[in-house]
């Protein structure tokens, strides 16, 4: 990705996007979406017992977009410091402690009960650690992007590129950030979407970043129905009716018909972005198709950003999808 202009504003959306959850059997929202191991992992975790969680991070290896999630999902539970902790006790110098610990006290941070200060010093102990991982840079993004100023996010964007390119929820964290900056010219002209076509295009054919350019659309929607500047009902917005995002749409799609991803780690996401692109655009079948895809995984981001209650959005926008 190419150097990017420099920050032309500081307003920001008060809705943070999130993304990193999809609905569990319950009806709430499960960090872990789809990963049957990590729920084995973090529930043994919960009982004091670190072997399946020490065991499944070491099976993982430098599948970063795995060991990003993983990590992540047991970060967002708030005993997830308490384990690290005594983890770090039992094994002082694990790297896989080191940065559960580290990400714990980011997602400690952006719920306001911890300062980010510590927060990134832990990541910094574990990239110190583990020089290789991009996870604890990715802990340093989702503080930047949440908290810090925009030469923070870059800067973190870019040490974790650097370790793995393709970095899902990184340049779903990136994306998020960039679409706050100020709109100028067309509506279809914000320079996020420019970015977000770019780094589709320089990643691999297979690569799920070819989706980037649908977040992007997304995250947008989500600064203008907070700022006032689209209306409350995506579909009634407009926002996904022009050309560019009819030829986005379509590609990414299509992308997703050739190139389905059924064992990325985050794939839900993407898909739960894709069917709410889709369903504000007025496509319900090819919405349908990717609703029977998502199952009982919906995530909030989206349908946080049209929605106070983002799993009734879904469950409306599905079952106009299927008919119901």
């Amino acid at each position: 990705m190419p150097p990017l202009p420099p920050l032309l504003g500081t307003r920001r959306a008060h809705t943070e996007p999130s993304g990193e959850t999809a609905e569990d059997a319950s009806g709430a929202f499960d960090a872990a979406l789809d990963d049957a191991e990590l729920r084995t992992a973090r529930a043994a975790l919960a009982q004091g017992r670190r072997q399946a969680a020490r065991s499944l991070l070491v099976h993982t290896g430098d599948d970063w977009d795995r060991r990003g999630h993983r990590l992540t999902a047991l970060a967002q539970n708030p005993c997830a410091a308490a384990w690290a902790s005594d983890w770090l006790t039992a094994e002082p110098g694990s790297a896989d402690a080191t940065t559960l610990l580290a990400l714990a006290l980011v997602h400690r941070a952006l719920r306001g009960t911890e300062k980010p200060g510590p927060a990134r010093e832990a990541c910094d102990t574990a990239a110190a650690l583990a020089p290789d991982d991009p996870t604890p840079w990715l802990g340093r993004l989702l503080l930047a992007r949440a908290l810090g100023p925009e030469r923070e996010v870059l800067a973190a964007f870019a040490g974790l590129r650097r370790r793995h390119p393709e970095h899902h929820h990184a340049h779903h964290l990136l994306i998020a950030r960039l679409a706050e900056r100020p709109a100028g010219g067309r509506a279809e002209a914000h320079e996020v979407y420019d970015l977000a076509e770019l780094a589709a295009a320089e990643a691999p054919a297979d690569s799920p970043l070819a989706v980037l350019p649908v977040v992007a659309y997304a995250e947008r929607y989500r600064v203008l129905a907070v700022t006032g500047l689209a209306p409350a009902d995506p579909a009634a917005s407009g926002h996904w009716s022009g050309p560019r995002a009819r030829r986005i749409l379509r590609a990414c799609f299509d992308w997703w018909l050739e190139w389905e991803h059924d064992e990325h780690p985050r794939r839900h996401v993407d898909l739960n972005h894709l069917a709410f692109a889709l369903s504000c655009a007025g496509r319900p079948a090819e919405a349908a198709a990717l609703f029977q895809r998502i199952g009982a995984h919906a995530t909030p981001a989206p349908w946080s950003y049209a929605h106070p209650d983002p799993l009734a959005a879904f469950h409306a926008a599905r079952a106009r999808a299927l008919g119901h």
